[in-house]
């Protein structure tokens, strides 16, 4: 169990025998894991722009963005091109290889998704990886985007099976799977994670975990959020802060269950500590969002990134950077 073999056959008694192995034992292993398939001291970079914000039709109950909720946020409409790109430029300078666009949507209509398409061929032609988020896709809305260029489509799972009903009533699981079959079948990568610290217990994440790994192909990209708090939202009544030590273990399991799959630490980086950070790293963790600020949530400033990696003598595109802008885009949980 846990060699570092591509499965697709996962229990979660597996899963939860990994998440128990004595701290070292765990850490040896995901570490083991991780070299097999990547070099352990290159971490991947990814901004993320919110294109069009808040409004959104569904009840995501962690999301400050959803209209059935008092948070604050004002809506707004989707961005000019002009804008998106110019942001794109400077997230390119600041040290970014992948720039991903959010939209607050249920799902994109047609006249929307054209402009959507002409900004991925736009950044494609900046030299960066694409990546967009925008809700459930139709297959023909998924072969639209892949002929425009895209990259990678993020669509998260959010937490487990039997968690999904008491975080969103909306949307299904199965809605979501779909849409990951629609962008898997039109040849783009698909960037698929989910959130922690909703008030889910240990097992809820690992099952997150074994539905990713057992999907047909593991995604390409699995981010791991830590939900902030938002004001407004029916989970500030249920959310619990991760152990450290718990988060680690976590990052190790996914390593471990998806062992070609870049792993990311996403939303929540701005409450962990330098050497929580590293252990994150150290357990396979080998992707970051930079820029100042998560579509409405803080993240540490590029500055801080550039100088703990320099420390740890790990790689980036954010390598000798130190002093760079952070006047980045925003991103969230993705």
């Amino acid at each position: 169990m846990g060699g570092g073999a591509v499965r697709h056959d996962w229990t979660r008694d597996e899963a939860e025998a990994l998440y128990n192995l004595p701290f070292p034992d765990l850490m040896f292993l995901a570490q083991s894991v991780h070299r097999r398939h990547f070099d352990p001291t290159r971490l991947e970079t990814a901004s993320l722009l919110s294109i069009k914000t808040g409004g959104c039709p569904e009840d995501c109950g962690y999301c400050s963005q959803s209209a059935h909720y008092d948070t604050g946020l004002k809506a707004t409409k989707l961005m000019d091109q002009d804008a998106v790109i110019a942001t794109a430029r400077r997230a390119k300078a600041a040290g970014a290889e992948r720039f991903c666009m959010a939209a607050a949507w249920r799902s994109p209509r047609d006249r929307d998704l054209d402009q959507v398409c002409d900004m991925v061929s736009a950044v494609k032609d900046l030299g960066l990886e694409t990546c967009v988020t925008l809700g459930m896709l139709t297959p023909p809305q998924a072969q639209r985007l892949k002929q425009a260029g895209l990259d990678f489509y993020n669509h998260n799972v959010d937490t487990s099976p039997e968690f999904y009903d008491q975080i969103i009533t909306t949307r299904t699981l199965q809605d979501r799977i779909d849409t990951l079959a629609h962008v898997r079948e039109a040849g783009i990568k698909v960037c698929c994670g989910g959130i922690i610290g909703m008030g889910e217990a240990v097992d809820d994440r690992l099952g997150m975990l074994v539905l990713l790994a057992n999907l047909d192909a593991h995604p390409d990209s699995v981010p791991i959020n830590m939900w902030n708090e938002v004001k407004g939202v029916p989970v500030n009544d249920t959310a619990d802060r991760p152990d450290p030590i718990a988060l680690v273990r976590l990052i190790a399991v996914a390593r471990i269950l998806m062992p070609r799959s870049v792993v990311r630490l996403s939303a929540g980086r701005q409450y962990m500590s330098d050497e929580l950070q590293s252990l994150c790293l150290l357990a396979g963790a080998n992707s970051i969002f930079i820029g100042d600020v998560l579509l409405t949530t803080a993240n540490p400033q590029a500055d801080r990134d550039a100088d703990l990696l320099a420390r740890l003598g790990m790689t980036s595109s954010l390598s000798g950077r130190s002093g760079a802008a952070s006047e980045m885009a925003e991103s969230s949980l993705v």
